[in-house]
C-alpha cells in the first residue's frame, strides 16, 4: 500500500458540496492499494502511519508521533498514487488494486487506524471528492508497505 501524509493544521473532503470528514490538526493521509497487497500491508501501513515522528517536540524537532500529539486523521482514497508515469504523457493506473479489494483494503486501513487509537474521518472511496487543507511546515512524507 502507498500513502502520502501531509501535515496539517486542518482538512476536509466535500461530496457534492457537502462536507464528507475533516480533521483539524493531524495529518491528511492519501491512500492506495496496490495489486497483491493483504490486510497484513494495511495494518503494517497503519502502523507506521500512527508511528512516524513528524509532529514538533518542545524543542521544534520531529521527534512526535499523531499518537503523541492526540492529533486525528483525515483519510481520502486516491487510486491516483499508483500512477506509472514512465511512459508516454498519460499515466497508467494497472498497479492499483481491482477496485472492490482496494475498498476493503482501505476500509481496512482506516479500521487499524482506528484500533490504535487514531481518530479518524474519511472521505468516500470512488467518489468525486474536493480536498482542501492547510499543509502545516509544509511537512508532506511518502510511505510504502
Amino acid at each position: 500500500m502507498r500513502a502520502v501524509l501531509q501535515r496539517v493544521t486542518g482538512a476536509e473532503v466535500r461530496i457534492d458540496g457537502a462536507v464528507a470528514g475533516r480533521t483539524g490538526p493531524g495529518l491528511l493521509i492519501l491512500v492506495c492499494a496496490m495489486r497483491g497487497d493483504d490486510a497484513a500491508s494495511a495494518d503494517a501501513l497503519a502502523a507506521r502511519v500512527a508511528k512516524i515522528r513528524i509532529f514538533a517536540d518542545e524543542t521544534g524537532r520531529m521527534n512526535r508521533s499523531l499518537l503523541d500529539t492526540g492529533g486525528s486523521a483525515l483519510v481520502v482514497s486516491q487510486f491516483t498514487l499508483a500512477a506509472d508515469t514512465s511512459r508516454g504523457n498519460r499515466p497508467g493506473f494497472s498497479a492499483a488494486a481491482p477496485p472492490e479489494e482496494g475498498r476493503h483494503l482501505y476500509e481496512r486501513f482506516v479500521r487499524s487506524l482506528e484500533d490504535l487509537g487514531v481518530v479518524a474521518q474519511t472521505g468516500r472511496f470512488g467518489a468525486d471528492m474536493q480536498v482542501s487543507l492547510v499543509n502545516d511546515g509544509p511537512v508532506t512524507i511518502w510511505i510504502e508497505v
